[in-house]
């Protein structure tokens, strides 16, 4: 269609030529009355070239742009259209398409087609939902041949999903994300999942992005494992988790082991676990901001109400958790080596024998400012970071404001202002994050 609208321009500017060319008017008269009807009519003729050249220039122009439209429309590659998930099935078949794009039609629960045979507690002779995306050691993308499309939850949940899997690494609903995919939108509810090493509920090892998820239930493993995603190498965001987590080592509320960036985010199930036990996270290695936790967090070292072990960036976070370890326990955090924390706070109780602090219990040169804990709830005077203050002074904006962070009071928790990144209900609440 474009080279036709091309074409056709040759064409048009001939016929407007000849009415430019004929038409003219031939005068020899020498007489006044002669010499001004030729003038008359010079005039005339003039003003129809003008009118004839502006047609002729809108024409051109008009003719361009639809040339261009078509060649336009002619070159667009069409957007794919979504595979729609109703049934346990459908669910089950995207593992033979790890690139596509997918949208949940509805929620997927015990009385939905395919549950039995698929997600159920006696599906695969015992072993459950099959997770999708394999993990492989010797694969370059940190081992990953995991899903690279998009699924979009669109809100709606995956719930009673059973995963029996104590041997196996990278376990969840999908079992690896690669770099490419996006999960999005979608919530794993009531869910009982067993895995070994990078184990969530969602999704075993994350190198792609999870956003705008949440998990309730109870996730049990051994090593890096998480509420929602064991180890994430990508992004989490606009997430959370309510249920229950149990591990050994790396044991987070929402996330077990972070080695990408983890925002916006909160967690306030119970924490299970022995080394780097954290209500949020159990190790963080990258960037961890705008996120709180309000668990109840147990462990034997390392241990945190927000996070058990920093090696990364911690940046307006908070956490009201209780805390209870054997060393390195810390409100905030449980160890932080070569790491920085600033503008965050914690108020929980914590309790341990060795290296206990109200913010921070252990500290390895790392850099601690800004940051507050409450002197009075959690039993702690001490802390290897960070500075102590009472009760009244956690709910004074000043403490904060002095202190350079990004604060507006509130006249209610209800009533967040979000061109802030904190709120505080002045000499009422602690500071809380303007997104909750």
């Amino acid at each position: 269609m474009a080279l036709t609208g091309i074409m056709l321009l040759p064409g048009i500017l001939a016929i407007i030529g000849g009415v430019l060319s004929g038409g003219k008017a031939a005068s020899e008269s020498s007489t006044a009355e002669a010499l001004m009807r030729d003038k008359i009519a010079r005039t005339g003729e003039q003003k129809r070239k003008t009118n004839i050249n502006r047609n002729l220039i809108l024409l051109i122009t008009g003719m361009t742009m639809l040339t261009i439209t078509i060649i336009v429309v002619c070159t667009t590659t069409p957007t794919p259209i979504p595979i729609e998930i109703r049934t346990w099935y459908d669910l089950n078949a995207t593992r033979d398409n790890l690139g596509g794009s997918y949208l949940l039609m509805n929620d997927l629960d015990s009385t939905i087609l395919g549950y039995e045979e698929l997600a159920s507690e006696t599906a695969n002779q015992g072993k459950c939902w099959q997770p999708i995306g394999a993990f492989i050691h010797q694969q370059a993308d940190h081992g990953i041949l995991g899903f690279e499309g998009t699924f979009d939850g669109q809100g709606y949940e995956i719930r009673d999903l059973f995963i029996n899997r104590p041997d196996e690494v990278a376990v969840g609903l999908f079992g690896g994300v690669g770099q490419e995919g996006v999960i999005k939108d979608i919530g794993v509810v009531n869910a009982t999942v067993t895995g070994h090493a990078f184990a969530g509920t969602l999704v075993g090892w994350n190198h792609g992005a999870v956003r705008d998820s949440y998990f309730t239930g109870n996730m049990i493993g051994n090593d890096f494992v998480g509420g929602l995603v064991g180890l994430n190498d990508g992004t989490v965001s606009n997430s959370d988790s309510t249920g229950s987590v149990t591990g050994n080592e790396g044991v987070g509320g929402l996330v077990g082991q972070n080695l990408g960036t983890v925002s916006n985010s909160y967690s306030t199930g119970s924490v299970t676990g022995n080394y780097n036990v954290g209500g949020l996270m159990g190790w963080n290695f990258d960037t961890v901001s705008n996120c709180y936790a309000t668990n109840s967090v147990s462990g034997n070292s390392s241990v945190g109400g927000l996070m058990g072990s920093n090696s990364g960036t911690v940046l307006n976070s908070y956490s009201t958790s209780s805390v209870t370890g054997n060393s390195s326990v810390g409100g905030l955090i449980g160890d932080t080596f070569d790491g920085t924390v600033s503008d965050s706070y914690s108020s929980g109780s914590v309790t341990g024998n060795s290296s206990v602090g109200g913010l921070v219990g252990k500290n390895m040169r790392s850099t601690v400012i800004n940051s507050f804990w409450d002197t009075e709830t959690s039993g702690q005077s001490a802390s290897d970071g960070g500075t102590g203050k009472n009760t009244t002074q956690m709910k004074d904006i000043t403490t904060f404001s002095g202190a350079g962070w990004n604060i507006t009071a509130a006249a209610n928790p209800g009533m967040s202002n979000p061109s802030s990144i904190w709120n505080i209900v002045d000499d009422v609440t602690y500071p809380f994050l303007s997104w909750q």
